[in-house]
């Protein structure tokens, strides 16, 4: 494929600010167009389905969303990240109580940060260039009921897989973190370049 650049860039279709920061930081050129889908998880559905379902369905979404600004554009990157304990998947929390449960079921342990990424074709109906599963294993340290309750009170967790950010208040929950940093904040970043560098897209 053709390199990507300022006149053909990547599509990011996603509204999460910290991938597109990611990307800034990287120097890929890209524009950005939201593809919204229903995130649900479907009952007894595995994390390894549920992220591969989710990351096609948005990659499907994306000509819809882009409408005109597709055919501006090389390739396009959809990304979804969930947390992940005991075989539980945790997305985003539905509100401050449900926020609440998951810091409590992931203080004083490990559990596992999955960014499913997919490039895909620029065309109405997209083909997939590369599919990706990145894992990192996070530790936080115990927690007491009020640390809780006053880190989930900050609202830093609202939007975000398994109520807590890692870049923010929220880092000061973590006591070890194995693997990709950047994949716990939205998009791990040196294998979307490898990715992109395998496909001729960047360099």
């Amino acid at each position: 494929m053709e390199r990507l650049t300022t006149e053909r860039p990547l599509l990011l279709a996603s509204g999460s600010p910290r991938r597109r920061e990611i990307l800034e930081n990287l120097r890929v050129p890209f524009i950005v167009c939201a593809a919204a889908i229903d995130e649900s998880v479907l009952p007894g559905e595995q994390a390894t389905d549920y992220l591969a379902r989710i990351a096609l369905a948005k990659l499907d979404a994306a000509p819809a969303a882009a409408r005109d600004r597709l055919s501006a554009a090389r390739a396009v990157l959809v990304a979804d990240t969930s947390v992940m304990i005991d075989g539980n998947i945790f997305g985003k929390p539905a509100s401050a109580r449900d926020a609440e449960r998951m810091i409590e079921k992931l203080a004083g342990c490990t559990h596992e940060v999955w960014t499913r990424f997919v490039i895909g074709s620029a065309e109405p109906t997209p083909r997939v260039l590369h599919a990706e599963t990145v894992v990192t294993r996070v530790t936080f340290r115990p927690l007491d009921a009020a640390h809780v309750h006053a880190y989930c009170a900050s609202g830093e967790g609202v939007d975000k897989a398994g109520a807590y950010s890692a870049q923010g208040l929220g880092s000061s929950l973590i006591a070890r973190i194995c693997g990709s940093y950047s994949n716990v904040v939205g998009l791990p970043a040196c294998e979307v370049v490898v990715a992109l560098e395998q496909l001729g897209l960047w360099s």
